[in-house]
C-alpha cells in the first residue's frame, strides 16, 4: 500500500480552481480523497460585521463549523461563526482594479467631499 501525504497551506486549491477534491492518482500530484477548502468568518460581538478568520479543509458544513469552532474561538472570541465552502466565492481580479473601479470616478456625487457640512456636525 503506498499512501501519499501532501501538506496544504492557505489559499491551496485544486488546479481546476473550483475548490472541489481532485480525482487523479498520488503519482501525478493529485488530492485523491482531499477535504474541499472552507472560508471561515467570525463574528466577535453582536452587531458587529463577520470577519474573515482563516481558511480550513473539512469534509461537509457542519464538519468546517465544528473545526472553526475549535480552531478560531478558543478563547471565546466569537458569537457567530460563517464557513463557505472556496468554490463558491468568485472575487474581481486586482490586476483589473484600475479598470473595474474606474467608473465610479465619474460620480462626483458619490464622494463625501462634494457636499457642505453644518458645523454642527461633528462626526460623519
Amino acid at each position: 500500500m503506498n499512501i501519499t501525504i501532501r501538506k496544504y497551506y492557505y489559499g491551496d486549491i485544486p488546479d481546476d480552481n473550483s475548490g472541489e477534491t481532485a480525482n487523479s492518482s498520488p503519482e501525478g500530484g493529485g488530492r485523491e480523497g482531499a477535504w474541499p477548502l472552507w472560508e471561515v468568518f467570525i463574528r466577535s460581538k453582536q452587531g458587529l460585521d463577520h470577519k474573515h478568520a482563516g481558511s480550513l479543509h473539512a469534509a461537509d458544513a457542519r464538519m468546517a463549523i465544528e473545526n472553526a469552532r475549535d480552531v478560531y474561538t478558543r478563547r471565546n472570541e466569537g458569537i457567530s461563526i460563517w464557513v463557505v465552502e472556496s468554490k463558491y466565492i468568485h472575487a474581481s481580479s486586482p490586476d483589473e482594479a484600475e479598470s473595474f473601479y474606474e467608473p465610479a470616478a465619474d460620480k462626483i456625487y458619490r464622494h463625501p467631499t462634494f457636499y457642505d457640512l453644518p458645523d454642527e456636525v461633528k462626526h460623519m
